[in-house]
């Protein structure tokens, strides 16, 4: 196709374009989105998710890496609504996504954000950071590709790819449109003009061949460079693909290449899944004359099942929910404390030689993040989680806990909130000291663990002690009820269950009985917790002389009472 036809086709494919705010040259958008003003090596990155309504921890994971590379180089990570398919989009997709992040800690610079009412505004100026918003960006630069000869109209109907996809799979050959299977190549703007009047729907193609020719890439194979992954040979790519779809709007492929050069992203961290349509991508940014972002593909988080390892999923695994973590109540620096565990293979060794420093101090590095299956594991979040917490203060988990539960608890709030100093020296008892507790891991399990604090969920779940006979047990509550001094010390308050346990039968010490066990009933641990599951309902509590004092001498005397009868 000649000068005169390729800019003959534009006009029939673009009408009026030059009335829009471009005036129809792509130059317009250059200048308009010019280079950010940011330090070297400031990094520009972005979550670019589609708003259909389910909120993943891949979505945390990807946009904690993206926000964390931005910040730690003093660069922008903004977030961009891929919104093209209105098929699929949900209502409120954005809302719930964007507050979402927020409550585990990732915040966006620029783009889409909420507005103090709850609703939808943008900030920044490289928008609209809706796709949707974008048209005639992309129209501009898909005019271009056409006057350049790198993109045509195709008339296929589905059935017609339908037909052609079924002859290539008889003959074993890849499906698609290229080659000799791209019949609308060469069309003439005669003939477009033609079937467009007809009413025949098209869609705009990338000329694969003519855009290898035009950049250069006459070998089978280029060479990447992958942040995470290092240098990756990739077949160029020889599709076909399409630019803009029947209705006018760009697929993810144009959209994306378009969107991440005028909005100057340096950076595209996204999952491996999208290292088939590198080759796209790739060809897309040389048709259009963009610099190449660098790509990193990070891998896909995995769960052990049985012996195996397999990726998670919507459909088996709660945990994939980001639900499932404000659910629980995990705590949100115990969330992305894990999430750096998984993603940088030294960060635990930075932990270990900086026990007290924020993860701000950690700096992330691409090349050392993982390139096969990374193991999401429950258990070691849960272990992860008692060392953010053992950390933070009484106060600061008061905080969260109560908003937990105004969110998942409503019984537990109302009895938390009638006395939040009290609520505070619970939730600090055995914190201190050479060995503090470490055992406060989420909301829900915390909730169960001092629950008991409360009459209205106070009960008595474990059983007495095995050691200890039935009618001992009224024995040793009648004997410690009478000898107990609310004011007395921790040493003298112990001394007295020692000298009830002897005068029970009991040995005054474990190692005690270890040494002649026939020679008494049980220990001294025995008859504490006989005490300790009258006073907690469970035979395992932090220290059971600061729990007396913060239940109050008249709470601990009835619940003694209450089960000495």
């Amino acid at each position: 196709m000649n000068t005169d036809d390729k800019t003959v086709m534009a006009e029939l494919l673009f009408p009026n374009l030059e009335y829009a705010e471009s005036g129809g040259d792509p130059d317009y958008y250059e200048r308009k989105y010019p280079l950010r003003d940011l330090p070297v090596p400031a990094a520009v990155t972005r979550l670019g998710p589609s708003p259909t309504g389910f909120i993943h921890l891949g979505n945390l994971y990807t946009a904690f890496m993206n926000e964390k590379l931005a910040n730690q180089t003093s660069g922008v990570f903004y977030l961009r609504i891929e919104d093209t398919d209105s098929k699929r989009e949900v209502k409120g997709a954005a809302e719930s996504l964007i507050a979402s992040l927020a409550h585990f800690g990732v915040n966006f610079d620029e783009g889409v954000t909420l507005t103090e009412g709850g609703g939808i505004a943008e900030v920044g100026d490289y928008g609209p950071y809706h796709q949707s918003g974008r048209a005639e960006i992309y129209r501009t630069y898909a005019r271009r590709l056409v006057l350049k000869g790198l993109a045509y109209p195709c008339f296929f109907t589905q059935d017609e790819i339908d037909e052609l996809r079924a002859e290539q799979e008889g003959r074993k050959e890849t499906p698609g449109i290229y080659g000799r299977y791209a019949t609308y190549r060469d069309i003439s703007p005669e003939d477009a003009q033609a079937r467009i009047v007809r009413g025949e729907r098209y869609v705009l193609r990338l000329n694969a061949d003519a855009v290898n020719a035009d950049t250069g890439a006459t070998e089978e194979y280029i060479t990447v460079t992958d942040g995470i992954r290092g240098k990756l040979s990739v077949p160029h790519n020889v599709m076909d693909v399409v630019v803009l779809k029947s209705d006018g709007m760009p697929t993810y492929h144009f959209a994306h290449v378009v969107d991440d050069h005028l909005m100057r992203t340096t950076h595209v961290v996204r999952g491996e899944e999208w290292l088939s349509s590198l080759p796209i991508h790739v060809a897309l940014f040389g048709a259009l004359g963009f610099d190449l972002p660098l790509y990193c593909h990070s891998t896909v988080l995995m769960k052990m099942d049985g012996g195996t390892k397999r990726k998670l999923s919507k459909r088996k695994d709660p945990e994939l929910s980001l639900e499932y973590y404000r659910a629980e109540g995990y705590h949100p620096k115990a969330i992305l404390e894990y999430l750096l565990t998984i993603i940088n293979s030294n960060f635990e060794e930075w932990r270990a030689a900086n026990p007290d420093a924020p993860i701000e101090g950690f700096e992330m590095t691409t090349g050392k993040m993982g390139v096969s299956g990374i193991l999401f594991d429950l258990d070691k979040l849960g272990d992860v989680s008692k060392e953010v917490l053992s950390r933070l203060p009484a106060g600061e988990i008061a905080d969260f806990l109560m908003k937990w539960a105004g969110m998942y608890d409503h019984r537990a709030h109302e009895a938390m909130a009638a006395d939040r100093q009290r609520l505070e020296k619970i939730l600090d008892i055995g914190r201190v000291g050479e060995k503090p507790r470490k055992d406060l891991a989420y909301a829900r399990q915390i909730w169960g663990f001092i629950s008991y604090f409360y009459d209205g969920f106070f009960i008595v779940s474990d059983p007495w002690p095995e050691r200890v006979a039935e009618g001992d047990v009224q024995k040793i509550l009648a004997g410690y009820m009478d000898g107990y001094v609310h004011t007395d010390s921790r040493d003298i308050w112990f001394g007295k269950i020692r000298e009830l346990a002897e005068r029970l039968g009991y040995a005054a010490k474990p190692k005690d009985y270890k040494k002649a066990p026939e020679s008494y009933k049980g220990h001294v641990g025995d008859v504490s917790t006989v005490v300790r599951i009258a006073l907690t309902g469970r035979a395992s509590s932090p220290d059971l002389h600061e729990i007396q004092q913060i239940l109050g001498e008249s709470v601990v005397m009835e619940r003694l009472a209450r089960s000495a009868s």
